[in-house]
C-alpha cells in the first residue's frame, strides 16, 4: 500500500511539472491575448502568489474601479483581470529559469518513510535488523561484539568466564572506556613490573584494580617503597598476591606490623615473610591467629619455635587446621619426631600425609627409619618428603624403585 502510495504522488509531480512547462512554450502573434491572459498565472507564479488565491480574489467580487469609471459600478473580472496584468506587466521581474530536468531531479527524490507507514509482506522480509543488546544477562559473552573495551581485554588474555563469576566485576568493565579508563592502569602495572604475558591472568584475578583511582595506586607503591621493598620485590609480590594494591596505605602498614609483633620478628625478617609470601597482607588474619594458637597450645611449641617454623615456611599460618592437625599427630606421636626437630624442618608440614606414611613404613620395612641425627644412618626430615620417588630410593631406602611400587601394593 505504501509504495502504491508513493508511486502515485510521483506521477502527481510529474503533472505538475508539464504544465508548468507549459508556460513556457513559445507562442505566435495570433495567439497574443491568450498569451496576455496566461501572462498574468506566470507572473504571479514568479512572483510566489498562488495561481488559485490570484483568481478568487478577482472573482470574489472585489471591485476595483479604475480612474475612468466614475458611475461606481463594479468593474468586471475581464477589465479586473486585465488592469491586474498591466500592474504585473508594469514591473519588470525577472522570471526564473524553469528547467524542467531539475524539477523533474528534485519531485522524484521520495522523502523517507514513517516509522508509522505500512509497509508490504515483500518489503518488511527485506529489512535487516541488528541484533538487540539484551537489557540484562548472566554472562559478558552477550557484550563482547559490541563492546570495544571487552573485545581488548580478551585480545590482552582475560579470561571473561572468570571474571564474570566476581561480584560486579563484569558490570564494572561494561561501565569502563578502554582508552579513558584503563589504559593508564595497564601502563602502571607495566611500570610496577607486571610483565606483558602476565597481564591476562592478572586482571582474570583481579578486574576491579581497573575501577581504581591512578592517584591511589602510586600513593601504594610509594609507600612500599619507603618500607625499604625494592622495585623487583614490589613486582614479585604485586604478580603472586594480584588484590595487594587495592587495599589502602592505613592497613598495609596495620598488616606489617602485626606480623612483626604477633611473631616477634625484626624488621629485615617481617619484609622476607612477606616477600615470599606476600598474600600474608591481603588475606584474613583470623586463620593466621588461629593456626598461632594451634601451634603454640595444641602443638606444644614454644614461642621462638613457633617463630623459627613461621619464618621458614610462611604457608603454615594459613594452612588447614584439620591437615594440620593430622600431620603434627603422625609425625610426632607415630614416627617420635621431637618439637625441635620439627622447628628444625618445619616444610614437612607443608607435603602430603599420605607421602609421608608411605615413605615412612618402607624405611621401616627395610629397617632403615632412623631420624636420630645423633644415630648412624640418619635420615632426615626434608629428605623424607622433599626427593623425588627415584633418588629416595636408591640414595635413600638403598632399593629399587620396582621395589618400592611393589611394597606399595601390599599397603
Amino acid at each position: 500500500m505504501a509504495l502504491w502510495a508513493r508511486q502515485a504522488s510521483r506521477c502527481c509531480r510529474r503533472l505538475l511539472t508539464a504544465r508548468a512547462a507549459e508556460f513556457l512554450r513559445p507562442r505566435s502573434r495570433g495567439s497574443a491575448v491568450r498569451a496576455g491572459r496566461g501572462a498574468a498565472p506566470l507572473a504571479l507564479l514568479s512572483s510566489g502568489r498562488g495561481f488559485l488565491q490570484a483568481y478568487r480574489h478577482v472573482s470574489v467580487g472585489n471591485c476595483s474601479q479604475p480612474a475612468s469609471a466614475k458611475d461606481g459600478s463594479c468593474s468586471s473580472p475581464e477589465s479586473s483581470l486585465s488592469v491586474l496584468v498591466k500592474q504585473e506587466q508594469a514591473k519588470p521581474e525577472a522570471v526564473p529559469d524553469l528547467n524542467t530536468e531539475t524539477l523533474f531531479e528534485d519531485w522524484d527524490d521520495v522523502p523517507p518513510s514513517s516509522a508509522l507507514e505500512e509497509i508490504s509482506e515483500e518489503e518488511a522480509v527485506q529489512i535487516i535488523a541488528d541484533p538487540l543488546l539484551p537489557p540484562q544477562s548472566s554472562t559478558l559473552r552477550d557484550y563482547v561484539d559490541h563492546s570495544e573495551t571487552l573485545t581488548k581485554l580478551v585480545c590482552l588474555g582475560v579470561d571473561l568466564s572468570q571474571v564474570e563469576k566476581r561480584q560486579k566485576a563484569g558490570q564494572l568493565l561494561l561501565t569502563l572506556d578502554f582508552e579513558k579508563d584503563i589504559k593508564k592502569i595497564l601502563l602502571f602495572l607495566k611500570d610496577v613490573g607486571v610483565e606483558d604475558n602476565q597481564l591476562g591472568s592478572f586482571l582474570t584475578k583481579n578486574p576491579y584494580i581497573l575501577g581504581e583511582d591512578l592517584e591511589a595506586l602510586e600513593t601504594r607503591v610509594a609507600y612500599l617503597k619507603s618500607k625499604k621493598f625494592g622495585n623487583t620485590e614490589i613486582a614479585q609480590m604485586v604478580s603472586r598476591a594480584p588484590y595487594l594494591l587495592l587495599f589502602s596505605v592505613e592497613r598495609l602498614d596495620n598488616r606489617l606490623g602485626f606480623f612483626k609483633t604477633e611473631l616477634g620478628l625484626s624488621v629485615k625478617k617481617t619484609k622476607d615473610l612477606v616477600i615470599r609470601l606476600p598474600r600474608l597482607l591481603t588475606g584474613k588474619l583470623e586463620p593466621v591467629k588461629e593456626n598461632l594458637q594451634v601451634c603454640q597450645i595444641e602443638f606444644g611449641f614454644q614461642r621462638n619455635e613457633v617463630q623459627q617454623i613461621a619464618f621458614k615456611t610462611p604457608k603454615i599460618l594459613t594452612a588447614n587446621k584439620k591437615r594440620l592437625r593430622q600431620t603434627f599427630d603422625y609425625l610426632h606421636n607415630i614416627m617420635g619426631i621431637p618439637h625441635h626437630m620439627l622447628a628444625r624442618f618445619p616444610q614437612v608440614f607443608n607435603s602430603k600425609l599420605l607421602r609421608i606414611k608411605e615413605r615412612h613404613m618402607f624405611l621401616i620395612f627395610l629397617g632403615r627409619a632412623q631420624y636420630d641425627p645423633a644415630q648412624p644412618s640418619y635420615i632426615s626430615l626434608d629428605q623424607l618428603v622433599s626427593l623425588p620417588d627415584e633418588v629416595f630410593c636408591t640414595e635413600i631406602a638403598k632399593a629399587s624403585i620396582q621395589d618400592f611400587e611393589k611394597f606399595l601394593k601390599t599397603i
